[in-house]
C-alpha cells in the first residue's frame, strides 16, 4: 500500500507540476499579448494625434468664422436700421414739404371755390330777383 501512495503522491505532483506549466504558459502568453496591445494602442495614438490637431484647428476656424459672420450680422442689422431711419427722415421731410404747400393749395382753391360761388349766387340772385318781380306781375 505504500507504494500505491507514492504512487498517486507522484500523479499528483506530475499534475500539479503541469499546471504551473500551463500557468507559467498562460502567464507569458498574456504578457505577450499586453505588449502588442500596448504597441497597438501606441500606433493608434501616433496615428491619431495629427487628427485631434487637425479636428482642433478646424473648431478654431469653425469659432473664428462664425464669430466673423456674427459680426457681419450685427454691422448689416445696424446698417439696415440706419438707413430704415434715415429713409423714415426723408419720407417725413418729403411729406412735410409736400403737405404744408398741398394744404395751402388746397385751401386757396377753397377759397377760390367760394368766391366763384358766390359770384355765381350774386348773378343768379339778381335773375332770380328781376324773374320774381316779372313773374309776381303776371300772376293773377
Amino acid at each position: 500500500m505504500i507504494v500505491w501512495r507514492d504512487v498517486f503522491l507522484g500523479v499528483i505532483a506530475v499534475a500539479t507540476l503541469a499546471i504551473a506549466i500551463a500557468q507559467i504558459g498562460v502567464i507569458i502568453a498574456a504578457g505577450l499579448i499586453a505588449r502588442r496591445v500596448g504597441r497597438m494602442v501606441e500606433q493608434i495614438e501616433r496615428d491619431v494625434k495629427p487628427l485631434f490637431g487637425h479636428l482642433n484647428a478646424i473648431g478654431a476656424d469653425a469659432s473664428r468664422a462664425v464669430a466673423l459672420a456674427t459680426a457681419q450680422v450685427e454691422r448689416a442689422d445696424k446698417l439696415f436700421a440706419d438707413v430704415a431711419v434715415r429713409v423714415e427722415q426723408t419720407l417725413n421731410v418729403v411729406q412735410a414739404s409736400i403737405g404744408r404747400p398741398a394744404r395751402e393749395g388746397r385751401a386757396m382753391m377753397g377759397a377760390f371755390r367760394a368766391a366763384m360761388q358766390a359770384i355765381r349766387e350774386i348773378r343768379t340772385g339778381r335773375r332770380r330777383q328781376g324773374r320774381g318781380d316779372d313773374e309776381d306781375a303776371l300772376f293773377i
